[in-house]
């Protein structure tokens, strides 16, 4: 009833239980993903190396890797992760470097927000977090399953896996949406109107990048890449596509306008 299997070898009872574990997903053709994280490193790795670092993770998933080999199994993807970023990191470029088995990127533990001024931190941080570690490693070309961790709904975690995905250029369907960050040229109210077309686009399957810049002056220009977007003017507003401009509406049918272009790509 299972796909596959995640087990931290170190943690379930002596070799006797690993090898039990190893006969039956083999004979039910079930892969095992070993997991070794920070705050389960065995006691003798971090007396060795004086806590828990890259090398001690990557040489406890090596050892479950020869006891599961010990055992006529060889079906494994391996993941080693702390809630520490750049150790993270470290640590799969190392393991990368020692074995060709499938990796599992993933960080351990969302980050808490401890600021005041941070509103919804804990999902935030956790996404920071995972951008910058799963993220940093998919460009690295180092991971090939991923799953991210949020103190939040876990559907959440997948629509955030895919907006790391896509934005590390690995998953094309779906729109790329960029927009400018405003600036003194600015003459429309531009970050609800980048929020009503996210909204609006949701769902979306095209492999297209719409842009929503702030002024008429650079916008066109600065989004030429784009397949379709709209730029701000003062009361009104342009439909551009691929820097060339199509027309002018009015501000308030600016969005309108742009999904219907989108509509016709």
């Amino acid at each position: 009833g299972i796909d596959a299997l995640r087990i931290n070898p170190g943690n379930i009872g002596g070799e006797e239980r690993v090898k039990a574990v190893a006969e039956a997903c083999r004979r039910k053709r079930i892969p095992i993903r070993i997991g070794v994280n920070g705050g389960s490193l065995e006691k003798s790795l971090r007396a060795k190396y004086g806590g828990v670092t890259a090398e001690a993770l990557v040489e406890s998933a090596m050892g479950h890797v020869k006891l599961l080999n010990r055992y006529d199994f060889d079906d494994i993807c391996i993941s080693v992760k702390c809630s520490d970023v750049p150790l993270t990191m470290r640590s799969y470029t190392l393991l990368s470097q020692q074995t060709d088995y499938p990796l599992h990127v993933n960080l351990l533990l969302s980050i808490f927000s401890i600021a005041a001024e941070e509103k919804a931190g804990t999902p935030a941080m956790g996404m920071i977090k995972s951008a910058m570690g799963i993220g940093g490693l998919l460009c690295m070309g180092i991971g090939d399953t991923m799953r991210v961790t949020l103190t939040a709904d876990p559907v959440e975690e997948v629509y955030a896996a895919q907006r790391i995905l896509r934005a590390a250029g690995l998953r094309r369907d779906g729109v790329n949406l960029i927009a400018c960050p405003t600036c003194g040229r600015t003459r429309i109210d531009l970050i609800p109107m980048a929020e009503e077309v996210e909204r609006r686009l949701t769902g979306c399957k095209k492999n297209i990048t719409v842009a929503v810049m702030g002024c008429a002056v650079n916008g066109p220009g600065e989004a030429s890449a784009a397949d379709v977007g709209i730029a701000g003017g003062d009361g009104e507003g342009l439909i551009f596509r691929k820097g060339e401009i199509l027309y002018k509406v009015p501000q308030e049918q600016l969005v309108d306008a742009l999904m219907k272009e989108i509509e016709k790509l």
